[in-house]
């Protein structure tokens, strides 16, 4: 089975985490004493039904205040699928926890309202994932049960929200109307919404096609460890190297011609070995290892892809980034680290050039440094070459992370627009 990660927004107390505790319940992914306890502690609190948010909001501030702070990840299976969840905060405050759960993320699912429409964070975490470039958007009109299931309350959404995205690149556009309080169109379709002819929240989820997501074009492998076994009883490992790391784009087969860079030098795939033995080809998320044929000087952070197909080779980056220190802010001068796939090397910022409102899209070009939550685009300049691609392009090899050099924290998740 394939995994599909997929990461909720949205405003607050639009039922992001009620929705996920919805999904595991009715597809009875959670345990028994998990239930119990929500149940004793809805009680406690006085509520005349089980909060199945609580399911989902373990901080202690987070149940006292009945929101959503840090990113919460749970994990359930049905059998056609295997499922990752982040639960991402709506706080505006909260936006780098937000960027954080949907970076890795196949789908989105944003949710509105029904009773207030869309909203000024609707629209601020629509654009956040489409800058990401998740690929699948899923606008799940919530809280249908409070205006009688109208049909005429949806499609006045579903409208509004068409014509917001019309201005941003999304790829795959789905709405559905639900009541994650009753499990309306969640698990199940609802009798509820007899003009709705679509499918629930979970068959979409299931259903939704991710494989050509994935770059199986462009073949790109970072090499993260040398393998160099050593064992004298055994004459096969006395010449054993391979080169582990995980493929980030395109497909690998035993027989193929490759570059390794930075050196140039060209070779073929003699084998490919995986956890369990020998593949026949890989392909991305795979962790693998390579064997060539020729012994080249190959180490952690060199990148491996074919002759005629090669990431751009550079010093100077020009990025979008998310600011998520509170420490310290951004500015020009600034020296970080970079850490880009399995490359770690010492950057500066050579230059900011516009802060981004991510509310009007407004673009503040007389912004002199970047604070907690604010996203910005910026030029890098870093000690050693990287082998990068427009994030649009490849998600792994475009991204990267900028970490405090003193405090060893991360500070700024990146998107490189080569």
């Amino acid at each position: 089975m394939d995994i599909l990660r997929f990461a909720t927004a949205g405003s607050v107390d639009d039922g992001k985490s009620t929705l996920i505790g919805r999904l595991l319940y009715d597809s009875k992914s959670i345990f028994e004493d998990q239930l119990e306890a929500v149940e004793k502690t809805s009680a406690d609190r006085g509520e005349e039904y089980t909060n199945l948010a609580l399911l989902t909001d373990g901080l202690r501030a987070e149940r006292e205040q009945g929101i959503t702070i840090d990113v919460a990840y749970r994990y359930f299976a049905t059998p056609r699928r295997k499922f990752i969840i982040a639960d991402t905060p709506g706080h505006i405050q909260y936006t780098r926890n937000m960027v954080t759960g949907a970076s890795t993320a196949d789908l989105a699912i944003i949710l509105v309202d029904a009773r207030k429409g869309i909203l000024e964070q609707s629209r601020r975490h629509a654009f956040l994932t489409t800058l990401l470039r998740v690929p699948h958007l899923v606008v799940a009109v919530n809280k249908m049960d409070l205006v009688d299931y109208s049909q005429e309350v949806f499609n006045s959404i579903k409208d509004e929200f068409t014509e917001f995205a019309s201005k941003l690149q999304i790829g795959d556009l789905t709405f559905i109307p639900i009541s994650a309080l009753n499990g309306d169109n969640v698990v199940e379709r609802s009798v509820n919404t007899p003009w709705y002819d679509g499918s629930s929240l979970l068959h979409h989820l299931e259903h939704v096609h991710i494989a050509s997501d994935r770059n199986l074009v462009d073949v790109r492998f970072p090499v993260q460890y040398v393998i160099r076994p050593y064992k004298s009883t055994d004459p096969a490992l006395h010449d054993y190297r391979g080169y582990a790391g995980q493929v980030a784009g395109g497909v690998l087969k035993p027989g193929d011609e490759v570059m390794h860079l930075p050196s140039g030098l060209s070779t073929r795939i003699t084998h490919i070995e995986g956890p369990n033995g020998p593949v026949n080809e890989a392909y991305p998320p795979m962790a693998v290892t390579l064997r060539l044929a020729d012994e080249i000087d190959i180490s952690r952070g060199d990148m491996i892809c074919r002759p005629n197909n090669q990431p751009k080779v550079a010093q100077d980056l020009d990025a979008l980034v998310c600011w998520m220190s509170e420490a310290r802010s951004l500015t020009p001068r600034s020296k970080l680290v970079l850490k880009h796939t399995t490359r770690t090397a010492r950057a500066m910022v050579k230059d900011l050039h516009y802060q981004l409102d991510v509310n009007t899209l407004h673009r503040n070009e007389d912004a002199t440094e970047l604070k907690l939550n604010e996203i910005g685009r910026i030029t890098l300049r870093v000690t050693q070459p990287l082998f990068i691609d427009d994030y649009g392009r490849n998600r792994l090899t475009g991204g990267f992370i900028l970490i405090d050099e003193a405090t060893n924290s991360t500070v700024a998740a990146g998107m490189i627009t080569a």
